[in-house]
């Protein structure tokens, strides 16, 4: 019922910058938290940032003061505004939403990961 597809991903040189984006479509009553998450090779999945519905946002510390997450609740989408990257962020980068249903229940959905990578 709730499929998110992502974009924005791709090949930055080290010190560059890259906004993704990830949208939802289907039917629900709201999105609670919207959230990045991203996955090195070798390593695992790990949030970089998350905002809930009221605006309030958590980063990683390592992408403190370099990303910024946003929301546009009018067209169901988050962004990752990604500046100053390293190469240690490259990663396949997924969204994750939290879903109020119509119902009032709830569903967690993934998108199926954009990748980044950061060439130094």
């Amino acid at each position: 019922q709730v499929q998110l597809v992502e974009s924005g991903g791709g090949l930055v040189q080290s010190g560059g910058s890259l906004r993704l984006s990830c949208a939802a479509s289907g039917r629900f009553a709201s999105i609670d938290a919207m959230g990045w998450y991203r996955q090195a090779p070798g390593k695992e999945r790990e949030l970089v940032a998350r905002i809930f519905s009221g605006g309030e946002t958590n980063y990683a510390d390592s992408v403190k003061g370099r990303f910024t997450v946003s929301r546009d609740n009018a067209e169901n989408t988050v962004y990752l505004q990604m500046n100053s990257l390293k190469p240690e962020d490259t990663a396949v980068y997924y969204c994750n939403f939290n879903v109020v249903m119509l119902t009032t229940n709830y569903g967690m959905y993934w998108g199926k990961g954009t990748p980044v990578t950061v060439s130094s």
